[in-house]
């Protein structure tokens, strides 16, 4: 496999599910690792999650946005690890604030349609939600498929 493929491979992993594994890095160097769920944008090569305000992956990120994110695939043989820096959108504010639209696109891209818009909308200011977005600048792991020895 090329390293061209083999990057595609990985990166089409990200695509199969939506959950993974964030990794933020605590103040003291050491990994903090939470499950969450995801969008994978192949386009953009971008990573949405929605995220809360008060957790500590938000901190460590605001700190230090430097971050990885893993998938498995179904077997739990392949998988891929992608890093890059998180970019963390304003916390919603505004049921109709540029948050809260990005959010309900995130959230349409993994559930699809919510029984009532207007009372999510409400809950991603009350959970003081906002968006992280990794832009994958690197993937490395096993993609499916490939031949272990």
């Amino acid at each position: 496999m090329t390293q061209d493929a083999t990057q595609d491979a990985l990166l089409e992993l990200l695509s199969q599910g939506h959950g993974g594994v964030l990794v933020t890095l605590k103040r003291d160097g050491r990994p903090q690792l939470s499950n969450v769920t995801h969008a994978y944008y192949p386009d953009e090569r971008l990573i949405r999650v929605s995220i809360t305000d008060d957790r500590a992956k938000t901190r460590n990120l605001r700190r230090d946005p430097r971050t990885s994110y893993h998938v498995t695939g179904a077997d739990r043989r392949a998988y891929t690890v992608a890093e890059g820096a998180a970019d963390l959108s304003p916390v919603a504010k505004d049921p109709y604030d540029e948050t809260v639209e990005e959010l309900i696109r995130l959230y349409r891209d993994v559930q699809g349609e919510h029984p009532d818009w207007d009372d999510y909308r409400a809950a991603m200011v009350r959970d003081r939600r906002l968006v992280l977005r990794l832009r994958v600048e690197r993937a490395y792991g096993i993609p499916a498929g490939a031949n272990r020895g």
